[in-house]
Formats: structure tokens, sequence, C-alpha cells
């Protein structure tokens, strides 16, 4: 009897350490989802990337922020990625017609252009027109780009001509010029001047209306985690996605 005691004591310790093992054992899989999106979406996203994590265990979100053109060049060159985002419908089309989406784009936003000038308006911009006046430096978005896109169409619908100092290939570099002083505006997006409230000030013009940019979201062809894009686009057209989004000021679809 003496010697069993001990022998029952040292099993009834095993099983005891087996059993805190198992709930390891049943942890999630670690797993990266990795999302392509316009360089607009970096704050509303990035937003969005923590709150998925927090509800999918072992799973991390990796971005890649870039005007949208620049994206689907990298698709299209065999660039593995499981979302894509684009700030128009015209560049999703392009990834889709390069037949690397997945199924049926859905639009989940909107967005609109406005002026980012320096904090306090220094030169006094009030509205697109005071853009092509001589002494101004202004920068605006590449043609190519959707935010240049859209500035294209302003011009055009308006008959304001702008004269550039430069044509960047993404929003938030014509942000930070703004920013750095090196640019007295810049055409951005309201959302991006929203975002940099604390470093920019923002001005309205109408003739913005004449260009919305419809935000579309799909799924990757051959997209390594296919499911869990499917639930992050889904995530993204949800209730809980448009209020964040709208936070920053980008419409409804």
């Amino acid at each position: 009897m003496r010697r069993l005691v001990p022998a029952l004591f040292a099993l009834a310790l095993a099983a005891t350490a087996c059993g805190s093992e198992e709930p390891s054992a049943q942890q999630a899989e670690a797993k990266t989802l990795t999302v392509f999106a316009a360089a607009s979406l970096t704050e509303s996203f990035g937003a969005l990337g923590k709150q998925f994590e927090a509800q999918h265990a072992g799973v991390t979100v990796k971005f890649s922020f870039e005007g949208s053109s620049a994206l689907v060049q990298k698709l299209t060159q065999g660039a593995k990625a499981d979302v894509f985002a684009s700030a128009d419908q015209a560049n999703m089309d392009k990834a889709t017609k390069g037949e690397v989406i997945d199924g049926q784009p859905s639009v989940f936003a909107t967005n609109r252009l406005a002026i980012a000038v320096g904090k306090g308006n220094p030169k006094g911009v009030k509205g697109l027109a005071d853009l092509a006046k001589d002494g101004l430096t202004v920068v605006v978005c590449a043609p190519q780009v959707p935010c240049g896109s859209a500035t294209k169409k302003v011009q055009q619908s308006s008959g304001v001509t702008l004269k550039p100092a430069s044509e960047e290939q993404d929003v938030k570099s014509v942000l930070a010029k703004v920013q750095s002083g090196d640019a007295d505006a810049g055409l951005v997006y309201v959302t991006d001047a929203t975002s940099a409230a604390a470093k920019v000030d923002k001005v309205d013009f109408p003739e913005a209306a004449g260009a919305i940019n419809n935000y579309p979201i799909a799924v990757v062809k051959d997209a390594p985690q296919a499911a869990l894009a499917k639930q992050f686009t889904d995530f993204v057209l949800s209730a809980e996605g448009k209020k964040e989004l709208a936070k920053v000021g980008f419409g409804a679809p």
C-alpha cells in the first residue's frame, strides 16, 4: 500500500499536467491577412485592422498602403495579397480585367476632394480658383492616381486650370508637402485633411461635388487567406466598418 500511494499520486500529477496543456494545444493557428489598400484609407483601415484582430484570435492584419494604381500594378505582376481596396472604380476595374480579383467588388464608401493648407491658412485660400493665382505653390496627385483623376475632373468641370509644382504618386505625399511647408496648398481628400487636422486646415469647395470617388473592396484571386479575406471585406461593409470610416468623413456608398 505504501508503494501504491506514491505511484497513484504521480499518475494524478501527470494527468493534471496533460490537462493544463490542452488549452494551448487548442490555441488558434497564427495567420497573417495581407490587405492592399489606397493610401487615403490609412487611418480608417488601421483602426479596423486592430478591431478585426481583436475579434479573430491569432490573426495579424498586414497593410500595404499606396496609390491604387501602384497596388493594381503590383497585383497584376504577381504580388500576393488577400484583399484589395481601391480609392476609385477605375483601378478596381483594371484589377478585374487583369484577372486578379475573385468575385464581384463591393463599394463600401465615397470620398471627395478638399484643399489642404497650412495651419491658420496663411495664404488666405478660399476656394478652387485661388489655387490658380500666381505666387501660390500647389501640389496635386498624378493623373493615374484616383485623387489625381478627381482633380482633373474638377478642373474640367470648373474651368479652373492649375499649374502644380508637382504631381505626387499618392494623396499622403501631397498632404506631407503641405504639412512640411514645401507647398502652400494641395488637393487631397476630405478624409486626409480631417485626419491631419492638427497639422493642416481644410478648405471645402463646391466644385468637389462633381468628382465623387467610389471606394470598392474585393477579395484577391488565389488569396492565401481567402476565408479571412471574405470576413474582412464583410467587416468593412458592416455597420461597424461604416461607423469607423465616417469618423474621418467618408460618405456612405
